[in-house]
């Protein structure tokens, strides 16, 4: 009877730990998502760097951590929520603008990017809808910035163009598979 008495003791370290050792992953996990998300890349307006299907790790950051060239996911424009779009960042706050490359600024009276915005163009011009035609994109409609790139191949369950989702054009949060983005 002495010897069960140390095992159960034993035991209920043992468990005590575990029940730690679950809540401190649970606690990493809840905050590994809220700077941590994965975004499915719907359309055509980043090929050849991002295609239909691929889909991107990206880190949540404030402005001021983004620099030019990092691709970036934003919010939507306006009427469409819900809805992200991926989009390579060309000018931020602080840099030239750049007039020549983004008809929507070449009459912009600054020198440079103002504070609070943001300058992105998609890779496929023909198809993307950035600030070619919508000119500066303000910090709030920033989500964060792209750190790696999955292949579709890598994940066949992903639908493909000719679906209903593979149709859309932009991005969206993986879990959030509706809806139109440019």
């Amino acid at each position: 009877m002495s010897g069960a008495l140390p095992a159960l003791v034993l035991a209920s370290a043992l468990g005590c730990l575990g029940a730690a050792a679950l809540i401190l992953l649970v606690r990493g996990l809840a905050a590994a998502r809220r700077r941590l998300c994965v975004v499915t890349v719907n359309g055509l307006s980043m090929e050849p760097t991002l295609l239909d299907g691929d889909r991107v790790l990206v880190r949540r950051v404030p402005l001021g951590a983004v620099r030019a060239g990092q691709l970036v996911v934003l919010t939507g424009p306006a009427g469409q929520p819900g809805d992200w779009i991926v989009k390579r960042a060309v000018a931020v706050p602080g840099d030239p603008v750049p007039r020549a490359s983004v008809p929507a600024l070449a009459a912009a009276a600054e020198p440079a990017v103002p504070d609070g915005s943001l300058v992105v163009l998609g890779d496929n011009a023909r198809l993307s809808l950035d600030s070619r035609r919508l000119g500066y994109l303000p910090a709030g409609r920033l989500v964060g910035v792209v750190i790696r790139r999955y292949p579709a191949r890598q994940h066949p369950s992903t639908p493909r163009a000719g679906s209903a989702a593979g149709r859309l054009v932009g991005a969206r949060p993986a879990a959030a598979m509706k809806g139109e983005s440019g």
